[in-house]
């Protein structure tokens, strides 16, 4: 064969392309680029542009970035002839998304930063809008989205900029295929597989072109399931299991006047699913309104938030009865967000009900968020009795059946009897395997073990109330969470719920916590909430979590357990203290207040520790929230609601979710799992057992002794081959070490790998990132640019300068013949940590040059700060003097990126140029300046 199979590939596809009726275009450089956009926006328009008319259109499509390219791209132009009369020119069309034209091209070159030759490209109306990344099998699929990566830095937003209006990236390495949207801050973890409605993943790519590339069906994708998330501006793109759920409401609601649920696991994203919903049947004439209804006043203003970031005009919260009745009566309003207890008032209260009476026979879809938790009993009825052309839809990760029902006057409801039939399912088993959510490590300690002999797991028997709540056994619970909180967590890299039996026993356990730090034993930040009423225990642990009444801190105090309302009162005032805060319970608002701000603040990694009964069980997402610890009896529902707290995907580090059980929830667990997924599902949801990962380490580990038996064979590595079996063999011991990690039980001394020779190990694999970091920066190209290092692996939170600086003091203080070996440990630490590699030489230096003249070890850190500061002060007037930019102008933009995140634009960066370049060289010269601010950020101020 002499083609490259990455060739036959290619070609294989564009003959199947040309079957599905993409037309064959051959384009190979700008100029042919523009030559076919103008004859094809002719023929979309059924016009023909004079030379100046399309180069006012050039000058139209070429403004503003990829988010303000994708509205320019939905939006009419209205065009001035030369002639003076206007037209309006469309791109796109989206009602009738087969009406448009199709071709497909391939290997277009584009120079920008470099230039660069697409493989398959689909075009609509002459615009590209769907690239196709392929590479040959056996090539981690991985190697395609950097290349793409690539093209944004190099040449997509060159010259016209038109490959700035693709809209789906899809690669393939003809085994695996997955599709994404265009948004430059993807990570490969925001790619997709497209799957069939049962949610069978459609991976090869022949498969794959077949269904989701076909013309109507691509173009569907574009204009209707693509979402513009206007807070981020940047795009995002359905999930099939999201896509197919949208589709059939919209085909129940079109057909049949029937309800229906869509039973998709928590954390799969059902607030941009039902948002997408919402979207299309506005745009349905015979539907009068469509209100999304949630049960919680906090998930209110969260899902009106949520809505607004994919479309800021969209909707509007109801603060009030009132407004919810006034934008009823609002026909500019086709969309609502409402809580079931206002809707309930508004069609129960006579002054309300009077003034929608009119409605009441208008066609209104309702869709339910979360529809397991409220709609039982009388408030579903009363909202189907008054609307009677009303349809519901319901959105849960967790249905009501016949075995987990709540029983309400007699009658035990499910989720069928309420809304129908299931439209469509996406179980927790189908969203771990597509990894977008995470499985769950559980592991029981049990507490009665420790001073009896009990069989392991056996104390369901012993489930009194006199035990769970003796200050034997909350002490006990409470040392083994700080003993265990830093490995749970990666040393406070993430945070942790604490849920448990009542407020009572809550009370135990936040005096306990408050007891513990004042008296030094932990620096832990822990912060409670909880109701009044009397409903907060959950007796039944049926997972039937009450709703939450925030009116009711407005009621006399009589009515309330007094000492609950003095601790909320007494833990609230210890929340200001720690956080500088001003928050009460004096009334429903207040208290609603506080709960955002502890919702904001465990989101942002302020609290360690969050301490429940029920609340934040359901509805509330944390990607930084790693470990549940349980104290309370849960099942079927509550237990996977509540343990679902833990599993958003976030990053490497974050591997599973963590659950710490007090409690013998393992028979609960298997119910569970079985009801949601089925009872083979377990070893898909639960991370394996700590022995099975020790014996997953050790087989990696004798794979990279087979590549690199020593740490100094790395150095003899032959070549780039070589050094990316060994990268790619080190990861994967990162990777299960990460895991290993977490289990309370993990020792070094379990595994072949010890604990220093982890530490070489991760030195030399840094080595090689720093090797292709400078490689880049010189434009090399180098096989392990395809890699993704994983680096977060690598940090340890614990060791940062702070830390360092605990050891030089204790160097300064050590005896003569221990210097040298405290010394190398030092910097082979430095070595090793991602984070500090950048100050080695830095520590060195202060080592060797200023540590000796400290005659106290207390003034260390003082003479290191100095030392510090001075380095940082002679760093900068090098980089502003060498580059000849204007200081003030370079701290500025150091200060915006500290504080933003964001990095300056190449004309931000030009503009602190005490002279400017040439336009020829002013991307290399952008770049270079870039790169040594970047570096100036990471030596002297990350982690300082």
């Amino acid at each position: 064969m002499t083609t490259q199979p990455e060739q036959v590939l290619e070609n294989d596809l564009l003959s199947q392309l040309d079957s599905l009726g993409h037309q064959p275009i051959l384009i190979r450089t700008e100029k042919d680029l523009l030559d076919n956009l103008k004859s094809q926006l002719e023929k979309h328009n059924k016009t023909s542009f004079s030379k100046e008319e399309f180069n006012k259109i050039l000058i139209h499509l070429s403004k503003g970035n990829i988010f303000d390219k994708a509205k320019t791209l939905r939006d009419k132009f209205v065009l001035q002839r030369d002639n003076g009369e206007k037209s309006y020119i469309q791109f796109i069309n989206q009602d009738f998304w087969c009406q448009n034209e199709f071709q497909v091209t391939h290997q277009i070159t584009v120079s920008g930063k470099r230039e660069n030759r697409y493989d398959v490209t689909l075009l609509i109306n002459g615009l590209p809008m769907v690239q196709i990344e392929l590479k040959r099998r056996g090539i981690e699929l991985k190697k395609a989205f950097s290349q793409i990566q690539r093209y944004q830095k190099d040449s997509f937003a060159s010259n016209s900029a038109l490959f700035q209006y693709i809209q789906v990236f899809v690669i393939s390495n003809g085994v695996n295929t997955k599709y994404y949207a265009n948004n430059p801050k993807n990570s490969f973890k925001q790619t997709f597989f497209w799957s069939k409605e049962s949610n069978t993943n459609i991976t090869q790519l022949t498969h794959f072109a077949n269904v989701f590339l076909e013309p109507c069906h691509i173009a569907k994708m574009i204009t209707k399931y693509i979402v513009l998330h206007e807070s981020d501006r940047l795009l995002m793109i359905l999930r099939p299991y999201q896509f197919y759920a949208v589709e059939a409401i919209i085909k129940r609601v079109k057909d049949t006047s029937k309800n229906g649920y869509i039973w998709h696991t928590t954390g799969s994203g059902k607030t941009l699913t039902s948002f997408k919903a919402s979207q299309i049947l506005t745009q349905n004439p015979k539907i009068k309104k469509v209100v999304f209804v949630v049960d919680r006043q906090d998930l209110d203003d969260q899902t009106v938030k949520e809505f607004r970031a994919f479309d800021k005009d969209s909707i509007d919260g109801t603060e009030n009865t009132k407004m919810l009745v006034n934008q009823f009566l609002d026909d500019s309003r086709p969309l609502m967000i409402t809580t079931i207890q206002k809707l309930n008032t508004a069609i129960s209260k006579a002054r309300f009900k009077s003034k929608i009476e009119r409605l009441k026979d208008e066609k209104i879809v309702f869709i339910f968020d979360e529809c397991h938790r409220s709609q039982f009993g009388e408030t579903h009825k009363r909202i189907t009795n008054f609307f009677t052309n009303h349809q519901l839809f319901g959105f849960t990760g967790t249905p009501i059946f016949v075995k987990n029902a709540h029983r309400e006057n007699s009658l035990k409801y499910t989720t069928q009897m309420l809304f129908d039939e299931c439209l469509h399912r996406y179980v927790i088993t189908d969203a771990i395997r597509d990894e977008n959510v995470l499985k769950f490590s559980i592991e029981y300690y049990n507490v009665f073990k420790q001073k009896e002999e009990i069989e392991d797991l056996k104390v369901e028997g012993i489930d009194k109330k006199e035990v769970y709540e003796s200050d034997e056994y909350i002490e006990t619970v409470t040392n083994y969470i700080l003993a265990n909180h830093n490995r749970k967590t990666h040393n406070k890299t993430f945070t942790a719920m604490f849920c448990v039996s009542s407020v009572d026993v809550l009370v135990k356990y936040y005096d306990l916590f408050q007891k513990k730090r004042e008296e030094g034993q932990h620096n832990l930040r822990v912060a409670t909430i909880f109701s009044f009423a009397p409903n907060e225990e959950d007796k039944n642990a049926d997972g039937m979590i009450p709703n939450e009444d925030y009116s009711m801190a407005a009621e006399p105090e009589a009515t309330y357990k007094l000492p609950h309302r003095d601790k909320l009162d007494q833990y609230i005032d210890n929340y200001n203290k720690l956080f500088g805060a001003k928050h009460s319970a004096k009334d429903g608002q207040a208290f609603l207040n506080y709960k955002k701000d502890i919702s904001k603040r465990v989101r942002n990694r302020q609290i360690d520790i969050l301490l429940v009964v029920n609340m934040f069980l359901t509805g509330f997402d944390s990607k930084t929230l790693n470990t549940l610890y349980v104290d309370k009896n849960l099942k079927y529902h509550g237990l996977i609601q509540a343990f679902s707290r833990t599993n958003r995907i976030l990053n490497e580090k974050k591997s599973q979710g963590n659950i710490l059980a007090f409690r013998n929830l393992k028979k609960a667990t298997d119910e569970a799992i079985g009801l949601f997924s089925d009872k083979n599902a377990k070893e898909t949801i639960l991370v394996a057992p700590y022995e099975d990962y020790v014996q997953e380490f050790n087989e990696a580990y004798k794979k990279l002794m087979q590549i690199a038996p020593t740490v100094d064979s790395v150095n003899d590595l032959n070549d780039e081959e070589e050094e990316l079996l060994f990268a790619k063999a080190f990861r994967e011991i990162m990777r299960i070490k990460n895991i290993l990690g977490s289990f309370t039980d993990f020792s070094f001394d379990d595994i072949y790998m010890k604990e220093q020779e982890f530490a070489d190990y991760s030195s030399k694999y840094l080595d090689l990132y720093d090797k292709i970091k400078s490689d880049t920066q010189k434009e090399n190209v180098s096989i392990l640019d395809e890699i993704d290092f994983e680096l977060e692996l690598i940090h340890r939170d614990e060791v940062n300068v702070t830390y360092i600086l605990k050891l030089l003091a204790e160097l300064k203080d050590a005896p003569e013949k221990d210097q040298k070996r405290k010394e190398k440990e030092i910097i082979d630490m430095v070595s090793s940590e991602a984070e500090l590699r950048s100050k080695k030489e830095l520590i060195q230096k202060f080592i060797y040059n200023n540590l000796p003249a400290i005659e106290n070890d207390d003034n260390v850190e003082d003479e290191f700060s100095r030392f510090w500061q001075k380095e940082t002060k002679s760093a900068m007037s090098d980089l502003t003097s060498n580059e000849n930019l204007d200081q003030e102008k370079v701290e500025r933009i150091i200060s915006d990126f500290l504080f933003t995140g964001r990095m300056a634009t190449e004309d931000e960066i030009l503009e602190a140029l005490e002279k400017q370049p040439s336009v020829l060289q002013r991307e290399s010269i952008s770049t270079r300046i870039t790169n040594k601010i970047q570096d100036f950020i990471a030596t002297f101020l990350n982690g300082v």
